[in-house]
């Protein structure tokens, strides 16, 4: 719904999965909202892009195991064409010799695969993902609800906090000593007290890691992986850009209003409370909300004049760790994907890395800002389920390359993305031999690439790294709870609390609180 005078009830700034999904909630609460889009498409770094002709991403982000599915039904995205997998996730590592191993996050699925290393190990899962199981319901609880106000508990906040605090209690002493000793740990030790197979604990670990300035060892990875182990569901067919292509449809049938190519130049603001945007060429919008799915950095330090935002918070923001590490290589292969120790099969998702220390090795170099020479491969194949993003017979290959950094010390020149591209293919042909004669065009995106063509902060994929300082408070004591000290400024993105992927999280939980507070 368009205001011709200009004036609306909320102005949503960012088109990706949560600016949608906030938007959508609002709208359907009957207020008047417009999103507005720097890009030319929607979706951010969910959107769907065709990079070779003929050849289409399914979006920067791979896993939609996050999707919250309470989000999906408040919004009804299932008659907007979203639907999951019938299956759970299977995620393919392979060996350079061997089979490799198949691991479906099923037990009894992946009981095979893994018996076919180790008996202890198919007996390890199992009890493992009863334990997660158990815990579930307790995380899911805690991230899927707007967190308790730790900086003026008021008697609202001391319920959450209690009923927070309840929920794990009835857990039982010995699941809620274990939840409670487990969160601090590094991911590798974590494993390595119940499994004995290098591939088996490579292959868990990964999760953890990902998109982070951290490795296996690392402490408090284990809160990483518990958290996305607790929060997933079967993924979304066809990805991300299903997720948006979803979401977009959901929003506009609302009524909310999408503007693409419109950037924002400054939020403005008067008498420290919100009254509109500023757009590039002079436009001004007018509303006494504005919802930002930016970068906090982006939100604080770029889009508010520089004496609305207090000393202590603009410390606190210029503190915020959001050191990107991931490159993204798209490849258009001329035949289907395939890897030597598994010949004739075709998998959707892989992962590399065969041991702890090969992931570990993969994340050292991006601490001295220097490049890895074997990455770790996180790597979706979305034409496997939906063939029309590729050539007939053909495959789109997306892959998320982990670890390389933004503060590059060699900078990112075209020879050096050329490099990490030859890099990424060189470490995918150790598995798959042949596959750089079947590639007939490619993208190699760069940290720095991502950040001037997403516009997110040093290039991270999550608006800010995945400490557990910056998820439990995410990002700065002040806006833990969406709100700002801005009055009307809202925080909606992946930089706010549940964290970021595609989740739809942070999107939904800040709607929530913009209604309560409006």
């Amino acid at each position: 719904m368009s205001a011709g005078n200009g004036k609306y009830d909320a102005i949503v700034i960012g088109a990706g999965q949560n600016g949608l999904t906030a938007a959508a909630m609002l709208a359907r609460s009957g207020r008047n909202v417009v999103v507005l889009e720097n890009r030319d498409v929607v979706g951010g770094m969910c959107a769907g892009e065709e990079f070779h002709p003929g050849y289409r991403t399914a979006g920067l982000l791979h896993d939609t195991t996050g999707v919250r599915q309470w989000v999906a039904d408040e919004l009804r995205l299932h008659e907007h064409g979203l639907a999951r997998a019938d299956e759970p996730l299977e995620v393919f590592s392979p060996r350079r010799d061997g089979r490799g191993l198949a691991l479906s996050r099923d037990p009894g699925r992946a009981a095979g695969e893994i018996g076919a290393f180790s008996p202890q190990d198919a007996m390890a899962y199992e009890k493992r993902g009863k334990f997660i199981e158990k815990v579930r319901g307790v995380v899911s609880h805690v991230m899927n609800e707007v967190p308790a106000d730790l900086l003026e508990i008021g008697a609202g906040g001391v319920v959450s906090m209690l009923r927070q605090a309840m929920s794990i209690r009835r857990l039982g002493r010995r699941d809620m000593i274990e939840l409670i000793r487990i969160s601090p740990m590094c991911v590798a030790d974590w494993l390595n007290e119940s499994f004995e197979t290098e591939l088996v604990k490579s292959s868990l670990a990964m999760p953890a890691i990902l998109g982070g300035w951290v490795g296996p060892w690392s402490p408090g990875t284990s809160t990483n992986l518990l958290l996305w182990e607790c929060l997933a569901g079967n993924p979304v067919q066809g990805g991300p850009a299903t997720v948006v292509f979803a979401l977009e449809r959901a929003a506009k049938h609302m009524g909310a209003g999408i503007r693409t190519g419109c950037t924002v130049e400054q939020i403005l603001t008067a008498k420290n409370r919100v009254k509109g945007v500023r757009l590039a060429g002079g436009e001004e919008l007018e509303a006494p909300m504005v919802l930002s799915s930016c970068d906090p950095k982006t939100t604080f330090l770029d889009l508010l004049a520089p004496h609305v935002v207090a000393p202590k918070l603009e410390a606190r923001i210029r503190s915020w760790r959001a050191r990107g590490t991931t490159a993204k290589v798209h490849l258009a292969l001329d035949k289907p994907l395939e890897f030597a120790c598994r010949p004739g099969e075709i998998f959707e998702y892989i992962r590399t890395g065969e041991t702890l220390d090969e992931l570990e090795r993969a994340f050292d170099p991006v601490k001295y800002r220097t490049a890895p020479g074997a990455p770790a491969l996180d790597i979706f194949v979305p034409s496997v389920s939906r063939p029309e993003m590729a050539p007939d017979g053909h495959a789109t290959v997306s892959i998320m390359a982990h670890f390389f950094p933004h503060e590059y010390d060699a900078e990112w020149s075209d020879d050096e993305r050329n490099k990490l591209g030859d890099t990424v293919v060189a470490s995918l042909e150790t598995y798959a031999p042949g596959v750089g004669g079947s590639i007939v065009g490619r993208e190699v995106l760069t940290p720095l690439d991502i950040e001037q063509r997403y516009g997110t902060t040093g290039g991270h994929i999550y608006h800010g790294e995945h400490g557990l300082d910056q998820i439990v408070v995410r990002p700065t004591p002040e806006t833990a709870r969406y709100t700002t000290p801005i009055k009307g400024l809202i925080l909606c993105g992946s930089g706010a609390f549940a964290g970021g992927g595609v989740s739809c999280a942070p999107g939904a939980l800040a709607a929530q609180t913009a209604l309560k507070n409006d």
